[in-house]
């Protein structure tokens, strides 16, 4: 039992840990690009009819909140779980796609941006999360040795 716990542990850091770091890239997106003049971006219903002014650069910083929120908690739920580290991995890769998916739906965005989050910004990083993770047990390991 002590696992399922470590493991689920794992999980919610991790969740709030890439949930944090998603959020300051967010809030801090409009000060290193700036939005179209007049477009209030803490609103939707602003966002929903200035959606057309924006530009690829304004998406660059939502991409990377999506994609480094989920790489870096997926990393962390790797690095604290116990057992079936890759399955935590992904799980909270999840749980951002899930998340992801729903923005889609309330926050207006081009298809071509979300077709690339969602594609590239979830399950990928939860990935690399891993792939990344495995690296830095191996290199403890070898250190320790």
């Amino acid at each position: 039992m002590k696992a399922a716990l470590r493991n689920t542990w794992a999980v919610i850091v991790g969740l709030i840990a890439g949930g944090m770091l998603n959020m300051a890239l967010v809030m801090i997106s409009p000060y290193l690009i700036p939005p179209p003049d007049g477009v209030d971006v803490t609103d939707v219903q602003g966002l929903r009819q200035a959606i057309h002014r924006f530009e690829p650069r304004h998406f660059v910083f939502p991409f990377l909140a999506h994609a480094l929120g989920t790489l870096t908690g997926s990393l962390i739920a790797f690095l604290l779980a116990v057992s079936h580290r890759s399955v935590w991995a992904y799980v909270v890769g999840g749980f951002f796609l899930v998340g992801g998916i729903t923005a889609a739906f309330l926050i207006p965005a081009p298809t071509w941006f979300l077709i690339l989050d969602l594609a590239g910004a979830y399950l990928p990083m939860a990935w690399l999360g891993g792939v990344l993770g495995k690296g830095i047990i191996m290199r403890r390991r070898t250190s320790r040795a």
